[in-house]
């Protein structure tokens, strides 16, 4: 969530960050907030010079012996009527903050003066690119079409246990993914210094509030009993581990890395996108969270999009990374990194990564606070990132390792691990 602070101090710069965010009403939602805020402060003040009249007039009150007098009773009614009017005042402050706090949680974080501005993708920055593109002597299949013909892929009956958008990997294709899984996350722990955790998939309405799935993005979640919901990744859990804490400077910055199930509604996906596996209902991912001071932040997502990309590059994939555009970014977002693996059947690139500071926006939201070398309480930065998504790193592999006859080489830093040289 954003601090309101920053709102009374700058307002105009909270608008115009508002609309490089592509939201309507900026205008309007700012004015509120402000007035909103206003109106608050007024009646805690009113709150406050009723409370000193109220506490005056009882300190007469314990000085009159006679508890049946008039003047005991006019200044019993006083009382009263001076609490009613707390109170009323109380509820009206209530209803306000509640209604300034519904505004709140459904604005986006606002971006950092790096991102480029712009509506979508279209104005999203290159920033490098790794790799050689393969060029094929023969027709180069989609992974759908390579996973099919192999029987690598059954759809029919994942469909028949499901529904639409699951799937079941048989035999090597099984395999590879188990390996994936326990490549990239033994990389992480071994090269990059990140703790592994494993964490619960299910989570309650507070730990998706936190890292900014609800309210807002409600339909896209899976929702089961007892409000609880199951996770999009693995960084509502992982995040949600600094929830209502107080951490130390010294022990800055704290950094997990967790392989986990995956859970999306996908509601409004089409086209190409729903072919194959590159867009299912439930998936694997390798998740990365960092805790660091808010200083360091920036410095912390170019070391962990590094991380990410190393993956890649040990499998030999190509890639490129793309900052984000500030309409483009996803809602926690201040600045985010989108890693992208070439994908030979679609002749472009797509995401396999999404690296991202969050600056104190999730922090702020479940009061995840450290005590700075000045021994004051602040809110923790904090960052998440992709490395990588299993199921399209399996595309990625399938499509760019075919030959011709449609058999998937295995990369060289796997053929151990998986003890075949090719599917």
């Amino acid at each position: 969530m954003n601090n309101i602070k920053q709102i009374r101090e700058n307002p105009e710069l909270f608008k115009k960050k508002l609309k490089e965010r592509s939201l309507l009403d900026y205008e309007k939602i700012v004015t509120k907030i402000l007035d909103d805020d206003l109106k608050a402060k007024k009646l805690i003040q009113y709150q406050q010079e009723y409370q000193e009249k109220r506490n005056s007039i009882s300190k007469n009150l314990s000085n009159i012996n006679n508890k049946t007098s008039n003047e005991f009773k006019k200044f019993s009614n006083e009382v009263l009527e001076i609490k009613k009017k707390i109170d009323d005042a109380e509820l009206k402050i209530n209803i306000i903050n509640n209604d300034v706090f519904k505004v709140m949680s459904e604005l986006p974080n606002i971006h950092d003066d790096s991102v480029p501005v712009g509506k979508d993708k279209k104005e999203n920055k290159e920033i490098r690119k790794y790799g050689e593109v393969k060029k094929f002597s023969f027709k180069a299949l989609s992974h759908d079409e390579i996973g099919i013909k192999k029987k690598l892929f059954d759809f029919e009956t994942a469909a028949k246990i499901s529904g639409s958008r699951f799937v079941i990997l048989n035999s090597s294709l099984a395999k590879l993914e188990r390996i994936l899984i326990n490549f990239m996350v033994e990389t992480h722990i071994k090269e990059f210094g990140y703790k592994e955790v494993n964490v619960p998939i299910i989570v309650n309405e507070s730990a998706m509030y936190g890292t900014g799935q609800l309210p807002k993005f409600k339909n896209e979640q899976y929702e089961l009993i007892n409000k609880q919901w199951l996770i999009p990744t693995a960084e509502v859990s992982l995040t949600n581990i600094f929830r209502e804490k107080i951490l130390d400077y010294k022990d800055l910055p704290i950094r997990y890395v967790a392989s986990t199930p995956c859970f999306r509604a996908e509601a409004g996906a089409a086209g190409q996108d729903t072919k194959g596996i590159l867009r299912q209902h439930q998936f694997y991912k390798v998740e990365l969270v960092s805790a660091v001071e808010p200083k360091n932040r920036m410095e912390e997502l170019e070391r962990m999009t590094s991380c990410a990309e190393a993956i890649l590059k040990k499998l030999e994939l190509p890639y490129r990374v793309s900052l984000l555009s500030s309409g483009d970014m996803g809602f926690s977002a201040e600045k985010t990194y989108d890693i992208e693996v070439w994908l030979p059947s679609q002749n472009t690139y797509r995401e396999i990564s999404s690296c991202s500071s969050c600056g104190q926006f999730q922090a702020t939201r479940m009061s995840a606070k450290y005590k700075n070398s000045e021994k004051k309480n602040d809110y923790i930065a904090t960052l998440n990132g992709s490395g990588l998504a299993i199921g399209r790193t399996i595309i990625a592999i399938m499509e760019n390792y075919q030959d011709k006859n449609g058999d998937i080489i295995i990369p060289k830093i796997l053929q151990p691990l998986m003890g075949i040289t090719k599917i």
